[in-house]
């Protein structure tokens, strides 16, 4: 009888199948278990493995082998299964349980006392994150088949002290995207040649997940269903050492550790240190073998939600391994030297690589365990950094309360409500400046004194500590200007009064009992979710433009109303679909028994405009980046639930723009998407009143077109070049190069919150800038959102670019006759972490021209 572990919501039950009548004899059933080759008809490396054939391999190996228990821990977008196999020895196995809970009681998440001397290691090895970064997930039935090998001594070694866990596939759907297609193009000849069609993969290739997110920068965010899934078992299990496989161009030699600087400043010795020991490890394999490798240059630790930074950050050894190879290099590519790689040679070294790491955190595995526990014990007694607690105030929108507070419980941080009556000193996130505050009951705490301190900080730090300006992402996120949240931070430690905190909330409807209409606020992207519901539905929805006040109670710009009058088809049963749909999407409704205000508009003023449910066009496939697709496609589909067409460049000419209202043009080069009768057509098409909404570049095509004017993309002034410029230092190239660039500032922007782009913002916002790339003001348009001097917040911006920045625009409405352009020099929906961005996006689709 053997057992498979299935996860569901936490929960873990055990699925027992009889193999047979009478159970065979233990080495009967080992003879049983095949090698990946012997199962899946092929050796590996000769082609690309499809994911529902490494489960079965996975399958295969833990229903003969008692070493071996797999957990499906969730599914993704296109319901492959997610599952991670634990390798050990029996008489670990036996305790698996008790082994992870007495892990997190070494970390302090679970209460008791833990047990050190003699707690074996926890080790994760993570394959395939990026889809068509292809061979490890090969190397991943190939290292469970020889470390579970019950004849080899060595491994059956290593797993007495070790817990294994392996992830074969942590992007399913990208992996199938990039080796079905692969497959189809290979014939009987593998054809090494770059300029053949098998190495040349179609829009938007394999590496990104369903929605076209990269789930390797999506660890810390976890807006994925793959991300919110794996850090679910993550946090359950917390190993000390996690490995993320990648591949890399096919030039590259393999890449591991210790990693590039800059190293975050709140990564420990002992991680610098065990991360090098492992890399020395893995020399030794490559020395014996002559391959190639390098370490300590290029990818870095800084940027938190990586696969080896958020893990790091979580206690572990986290680092990544990089193969050579990735997309183009198929099963065989021949390398600028003239060589040829092949994926059986990249498989290898994958291979070796993960039972070397096993090898050296087994070995040393009580020293492993006894750092792990002295982390979180510092953690908790003596927490990094200037700040001992961060305060969040009570008085933010309920939207956003509880959308950080849900973020902070995913992650394990500990919060709860504020002693009352307390003053501190504390840093204004918004002015940066410290200021003398009072403390109430209905604000939130988060005492640095808790298990996960490191990762709390890195998370809310106000100000980075930017070691080193060559990085390899961005270089600020700090979750109060993503949240949008009035938050503070203070050198005092305060502890909460108790443990959570309840955000009041009121849903359903409140008000008159024979109703003339309903007011929903307009605040945050839950209540675009819930004007997309209503006019899914049907339902006539307007805004108020100007504020006003009714029932003693005062209403915003951009709130919604919703009459009777307009809404007579549903007759009686008009009031039990509003209740349905506030209920649904958990939003409290006032019901009014009159049109007539105390205060601003009136319901039927022409300042009350209607929403018309718009008809939309988003622009995809070959000269789109696809990540910026990917975060539009993920708006509509999962975050508001409205419907869009995607509709290919290819097939521009299909279409006929009077069947649509809005065109958004993903970030991207759309210069030979359409000809000149095509942009004529724009042109024409948006002077009727159609809308279009650019992203970042695309602004750069729709300023070029006839007839559309007064968009001016700023270009920075080029200095006359001294001598002494001339005279460059080649080693200095990567760096220089930094000097021109913006890796993730944080900037204050002014706000007009009387145009509807800037509806729902009653607070300066916060935009994360990820390039110098801004606008002139407007002569005859809208600036709505504008960066001024000395609003820089975070991250690195580099010293040539900073005055060219400023006094710019960012977010802005070009009135074209009847119609719109929206420009968003920034990305408001970036990697669906910002939150506080995506009202904008959702005022641009639904506000911006009624």
């Amino acid at each position: 009888m053997k057992h498979i572990r299935y996860s569901v919501l936490g929960t873990v039950f055990l699925i027992f199948s009889v193999c047979s009548v009478l159970i065979p004899a233990k080495s009967e059933l080992f003879a049983q278990t095949k090698s990946p080759a012997e199962f899946l008809g092929y050796e590996l490396g000769d082609r690309f493995t499809p994911h529902h054939q490494i489960v079965s391999y996975y399958e295969h190996v833990a229903a003969t082998r008692s070493n071996v228990t797999l957990e499906y821990y969730g599914k993704t977008n296109e319901l492959r299964p997610l599952l991670v196999a634990f390798v050990t020895s029996d008489a670990n196995m036996a305790r698996l349980d008790e082994i992870r809970l007495n892990n997190l009681r070494l970390t302090g998440l679970e209460e008791g006392t833990p047990v050190v001397e003699g707690a074996p290691a926890v080790t994760w090895l993570s394959y395939g994150i990026h889809g068509n970064e292809s061979s490890s997930a090969e190397a991943a039935m190939q290292t469970l088949y020889e470390l579970s090998d019950p004849d080899n001594s060595r491994t059956q070694g290593w797993l007495e002290s070790n817990v294994v866990i392996m992830d074969p596939l942590l992007n399913p759907d990208g992996r199938d995207r990039y080796a079905i297609w692969y497959n189809q193009m290979l014939g009987r000849f593998v054809n090494p040649h770059l300029e053949t069609r098998e190495h040349n993969e179609p829009w938007p290739g394999g590496r990104p997940n369903h929605y076209y997110f990269d789930l390797n920068r999506d660890w810390a965010w976890q807006t994925q269903v793959e991300s919110k899934a794996r850090a679910k078992i993550y946090h359950s299990w917390m190993p000390h050492i996690h490995a993320d496989f990648h591949e890399m161009g096919y030039d590259a030699p393999y890449y591991f550790a210790p990693a590039a600087e800059p190293f975050h400043e709140d990564i420990t010795d002992w991680q610098r240190q065990f991360q090098t020991e492992i890399g020395l490890n893995n020399t030794t394999y490559f020395d014996a073998k002559g391959w190639l490798y390098y370490t300590r240059e290029r990818f870095d630790l800084f940027y938190p939600s990586y696969g080896d930074t958020w893990p790091t950050f979580n206690g572990a050894i986290g680092m990544t391994y990089e193969q050579a190879g990735h997309g183009r290099a198929g099963t065989a590519v021949i390398t600028s030297e003239g060589d040829t790689l092949t994926l059986a040679q990249r498989v290898l070294q994958q291979h070796t690589v993960g039972l070397s790491t096993v090898e050296v955190t087994s070995n040393n595995a009580d020293r492993v365990v006894q750092e792990f526990k002295h982390y979180f014990d510092r953690a908790q007694s003596n927490p990094p950094g200037e700040y001992k607690t961060y305060i969040i105030s009570g008085d933010n929108p309920p939207d956003r309360l509880r959308d950080f507070l849900t973020y902070l419980e995913n992650q394990d941080i500990a919060f709860g409500p504020a002693p009352r009556t307390r003053r501190v000193d504390a840093l204004n996130y918004a002015t940066a400046q410290t200021e003398r505050i009072s403390l109430s009951e209905n604000d939130i705490v988060i005492s640095a004194y808790q298990p996960k301190s490191v990762m709390l900080k890195v998370l809310l730090e106000p100000q980075t500590a930017i070691i080193d300006s060559v990085t390899y992402d961005i270089t600020a996120w700090s979750l109060p200007y993503a949240y949008g949240l009035k938050a503070f931070a203070t050198s005092s430690r305060i502890n909460p009064t108790s443990t959570g905190f309840e955000v009041p909330s009121e849903v359903g409807i409140h008000g008159a009992e024979e109703p003339y209409g309903y007011i929903a606020k307009w605040q945050s992207e839950h209540d675009a979710r819930f004007l997309a519901a209503m006019l899914r539905h049907g339902i006539r929805v307007r805004t108020a433009e100007v504020p006003f006040r009714i029932d003693g109670q005062d209403y915003e710009r951009g709130t919604l109303v919703i009459t009777r009058r307009g809404n007579e088809r549903f007759g009686d049963n008009f009031g039990a679909l509003m209740l349905e749909l506030a209920e649904k999407h958990e939003r409290s409704l006032h019901a009014v028994s009159t049109g007539f205000v105390e205060s601003g508009i009136d319901f039927g003023a022409l300042d009350m405009k209607h929403i018309r449910p718009p008809r939309i066009a988003v622009l995809a496939g070959s000269g789109v980046a696809s990540y910026n697709f990917g975060e539009i496609w993920h708006f509509f589909d999962q975050q508001i639930g409205y419907p869009a067409n995607f509709i290919d460049v290819s097939n521009l000419n299909q279409v006929n723009w009077n069947d649509y209202d809005i065109l958004i043009l993903p970030n991207g080069n759309y210069n030979n998407a359409f000809n000149d009768d095509g942009k004529a057509e724009l042109n024409r098409w948006v002077r009727a009143g159609g809308k279009i909404i650019t992203f970042e570049n695309a602004a750069r095509f729709v300023a070029n077109i006839d007839g559309i004017s007064g968009i001016s993309i700023r270009r920075s002034e080029d200095a006359e070049l001294t001598d002494e410029d001339k005279l460059r230092v080649f080693a200095n190239r990567e760096r220089e190069a930094a000097s021109g660039a913006v890796r993730g500032g944080i900037f204050k922007l002014n706000v007009d919150h009387t145009h509807p782009l800037g509806f729902g913002y009653d607070r300066p916002y916060f935009t994360l800038k990820n390039s110098p790339f801004v606008f002139d003001y407007f002569e005859n348009g809208w600036n709505v959102f504008t960066l001024q001097e000395g609003s820089h917040r975070n991250g690195f911006v580099g010293y040539e670019v900073k005055d060219h920045i400023y006094n710019s625009l960012i977010f802005g409405v070009q009135p074209v006759q009847r119609g719109n352009v929206v420009i968003l020099a920034d990305n408001p929906l970036f990697r669906a972490f910002w939150n506080n961005g995506k009202m904008i996006f959702a005022n641009a689709v639904f506000m911006v021209g009624n």
